[in-house]
């Protein structure tokens, strides 16, 4: 790895983010936006802070949900019901380049936290606004969750088996894309402003950042009118490209070119199909995916998965096992890559995170500088931050608008 980029000259070094969002969406934006080196200020209502801090599983007391997306944050602790303290999140933003938020529709407006009325004061400030549908149409206002998008944006229609029917995607995929896409509409707006001088509002939901990634499945529909039903294991198009049993167990394995197959079929033996008219082009091995699959598994019972994906990869085939995540992080590729890192933690010690995956000279050897913060952390060094005197800031926590450690 390279040596580490000092955090002032990380990429976006200098920018002072307000990271008002809760659960996963917003909060992982702007983690994205902190890995990159902003200035990422997570500001939690008091008493407990973050709803996330309180779901499980816990680390001695911690929430583990909490620990994997707010990485390189400093945590402010505010009373959101004291007038006191949402004008404090006011003045804030006066100053700041970029607030995060993802309440329902409306609720920023209650607040007065609104972009309309934060621009009127920076009209720098840009603003990203992540919802479950969108703030127009009819779907405009409900509340969101990922499920509901999942299920919503078609992708559930697309994941599972024939047996099983739809399946939601096993991580929060609906969040977690939302906040990227978030992150890149914020990236450009900065970019923008460089030429304005002015930011803007950036918008997304859970169901558009959804339907945003259902690329040739979306044009099928979209082109041809075909509706593609679940699409279990194997690739929507391509044949064969999926999940094959080995030995002891599945692995996946992609013949995806006519140049692969007939290298597969030398190495399994098969040269019977490299010229037979049924089997011979992807058009015909597509209309007979189940009896490829058949022969194809018959073949790779006689060896382990470790073993087919050495002897795929030689040939120049994509192929790997199926990991279960104990297996993934006690990886060697995984490890000597640099995909998780370790921070030493104040109340746990040393932890393990899953790290940026964006490589860049920009970013230096690391993308994690500092734990997820503990509740009120940084509150009085971020209030002296923007400019806070000692006194006011005793005062704010003498009335409790404001919490500390």
């Amino acid at each position: 790895m390279s040596q580490e980029t000092s955090p002032s000259a990380l990429p976006l070094a200098g920018l002072t983010v307000l990271d008002l969002s809760r659960a996963l969406a917003g909060p992982f934006c702007a983690t994205i936006l902190a890995d990159l080196g902003a200035t990422v200020i997570k500001i939690e209502p008091t008493p407990d802070g973050e709803m996330v801090r309180g779901w499980g599983p816990f680390q001695d007391g911690i929430s583990v949900y909490y620990l994997s997306i707010h990485r390189n944050k400093k945590s402010l602790a505010v009373n959101f019901r004291d007038p006191a303290g949402l004008e404090l999140i006011r003045r804030m933003a006066g100053s700041a380049d970029i607030l995060v938020e993802n309440f329902k529709p409306g609720v920023m407006a209650e607040m007065k936290l609104d972009y309309a009325s934060l621009a009127a004061r920076n009209p720098r400030l840009i603003m990203a606004s992540i919802t479950g549908f969108g703030t127009s149409g009819p779907y405009g206002g409900w509340p969101g969750v990922d499920q509901i998008a999942q299920g919503m944006s078609g992708l559930m229609s697309l994941t599972g088996q024939p047996e099983t029917g739809p399946t939601r995607v096993g991580i929060p995929i609906g969040d977690v894309v939302a906040g990227m896409w978030a992150a890149i509409g914020v990236q450009a707006a900065v970019i923008q402003r460089q030429a304005s001088g002015r930011g803007q509002l950036v918008e997304t939901s859970l169901l558009a950042g959804l339907i945003g990634l259902l690329t040739v499945q979306g044009q099928r529909q979209l082109s041809l009118g075909d509706t593609p039903g679940v699409a279990g294991n194997d690739h929507p198009v391509v044949c064969p490209y999926g999940m094959f049993e080995a030995k002891d167990g599945p692995f996946n394995m992609a013949a995806a070119t006519e140049d692969m197959w007939v290298k597969l079929c030398r190495l399994l033996g098969m040269e019977d199909w490299i010229s037979d008219p049924e089997y011979r082009d992807n058009a015909g091995r597509h209309r007979n995916r189940a009896a490829v699959k058949k022969r194809l598994n018959e073949k790779f019972a006689a060896r382990t998965k470790m073993e087919w994906t050495l002897e795929l990869v030689k040939l120049g085939l994509p192929a790997g096992p199926i990991f279960t995540l104990d297996q993934v992080f006690a990886d060697r590729h995984v490890n000597e890559t640099g995909i998780v890192e370790e921070i030493d933690h104040p109340t746990l010690g040393p932890l393990r995170l899953v790290a940026n995956p964006v490589r860049m000279a920009g970013m230096g050897g690391r993308s994690i500088r500092s734990a997820p913060p503990r509740l009120g952390a940084d509150s009085r060094q971020v209030l002296a931050d923007f400019g806070l005197a000692a006194a006011e800031i005793d005062a704010l926590v003498a009335a409790r608008t404001v919490q500390t450690l």
